[in-house]
């Protein structure tokens, strides 16, 4: 697998775009396309006719064609990084300054910087947690319809209102949407439980200073 940008991107004019679960999102439009000739933006027409712009670094492109990576995703992955990050650096300031490595000025001034960068991502990642919480609703409320819709399905064969085929081909669609609907689902919860983790372990030593 590898970036849309690696290659001549402007081959995958017109080429359809799916996301991770094989959904169809629309097709490439165009690019953003820096002096350099870096590319910095990929235009994608929907399949309702809306333009929308990602980031090239949502894109990989396999065998199957041009994907498109999930937001949430990539934010959850950026966040997972940067706060164990920011956390470790600003302890090793803390032991710095217990041997005297660094004045109590400059620690005080870095403290707060990295305090405030720490408290700016704890805010995102609890952003970034309740939008999780919302598409696992949406998840939820989908496979609820999928299933209600398999439930008509049957009632329709049964009186003999449908014939065999696009029964068959009904019940196909239906099942591959829950299969899709499923697997976002499950990521969707484990980037949640790794988000929140990350959240948990730089709050252990806080909270065990203020019990001790």
């Amino acid at each position: 697998m590898s970036k849309l940008s690696s290659t001549d991107p402007f081959l995958f004019i017109g080429k359809p775009v799916k996301d991770e679960y094989g959904r169809q999102i629309g097709r490439i439009a165009s690019f953003m396309v820096s002096p350099n000739g870096r590319v910095d933006g990929v235009f994608v027409e929907h399949g309702d006719g809306e333009f929308f712009r990602y980031s090239s670094n949502q894109f990989k492109v396999d065998d199957d064609g041009v994907m498109l990576l999930s937001t949430i995703k990539l934010r959850v992955k950026t966040l997972c990084d940067d706060i164990p990050l920011i956390w470790r650096k600003d302890q090793a300031l803390s032991e710095l300054l217990e041997k005297k490595k660094i004045p109590s000025e400059m620690f005080g001034s870095l403290h707060k910087n990295f305090e405030n960068m720490l408290n700016q991502l704890k805010a995102e990642a609890q952003a970034t947690l309740e939008t999780i919480d919302k598409q696992v609703v949406r998840c939820d409320q989908q496979v609820k319809e999928l299933n209600s819709a398999t439930v008509y399905l049957e009632l329709e064969r049964e009186i003999g209102k449908i014939d065999e085929k696009s029964y068959q081909m009904a019940v196909e669609m239906i099942q591959g949407n829950l299969k899709r609907t499923s697997a976002e689902k499950s990521d969707l919860e484990a980037i949640k439980s790794k988000l929140s983790l990350s959240l948990i372990h730089i709050s252990e030593p806080t909270r065990q200073a203020e019990s001790s």
